[in-house]
């Protein structure tokens, strides 16, 4: 079973298909206005109640399309999908599917650290699992498909970022809350960074 192999077509199609569905329940978690309070017509303080609801809304939708844009990216370089890639698939998908779940509980506990905490601790999940497919791939595939030691380092950092972000921030969320609420702006400093450094790297390279 350890060389058992799998049809790389369906495993991205389903993984495509669990990314779209968790983006768009997403959206659920922003709760339609009655009809009572539709006929107050402060339309500025109906949205402004459910700011909470589009914060979590906006990051949770950001940060599941940066890791469905880093899935595409690593599964093109797998020539086959074995038993480790298809069960590293698995849980990270599992976490994507947690999201909306843990994008509500940190919505509705909005001011209290627990819930942040949950919610942080769920996306360092998800980057674990990314960043355990970009280690795995470009050593199964030892460069045979394009992936070259400079790519697969960026590749790895990039991973291993939203990993770590996440997971501190999941931490700090407990000492330094107003802290931990805002760390996730550096995911976007640092990929910029990052990728900056490493493009120009590569270009050298070829």
């Amino acid at each position: 079973m350890e060389n058992e192999t799998f049809d790389k077509a369906r495993v991205i199609s389903f993984s495509d298909a669990v990314f779209s569905i968790a983006m768009t329940l997403l959206v659920l978690e922003v709760v339609i206005p009655s009809y009572k309070e539709l006929e107050s017509g402060n339309t500025l303080e109906i949205l402004s109640n459910r700011i909470p609801s589009f914060i979590g809304l906006v990051v949770s939708f950001l940060v599941t399309a940066l890791y469905w844009i880093a899935h595409m990216r690593i599964t093109k370089y797998a020539s086959t999908i074995n038993n480790r890639i298809l069960w590293y698939n698995i849980g990270l998908l599992f976490f994507i599917v947690l999201l909306p779940f843990s994008t509500a509980f940190y919505v509705k506990g909005f001011s209290y650290k627990g819930p942040f905490a949950f919610y942080c601790f769920n996306l360092s999940a998800i980057g674990f699992f990314n960043y355990l497919l970009n280690s795995y791939i470009p050593k199964k595939e030892k460069g045979l498909t394009g992936i070259t030691p400079l790519l697969e380092k960026y590749f790895k950092l990039r991973a291993l970022n939203a990993f770590l972000i996440w997971a501190i921030a999941g931490f700090l969320a407990f000492y330094l809350p107003m802290t931990a609420r805002f760390l996730f702006l550096l995911l976007f400093l640092l990929e910029f960074i990052l990728k900056r450094y490493y493009h120009k790297k590569i270009k050298k390279e070829t």
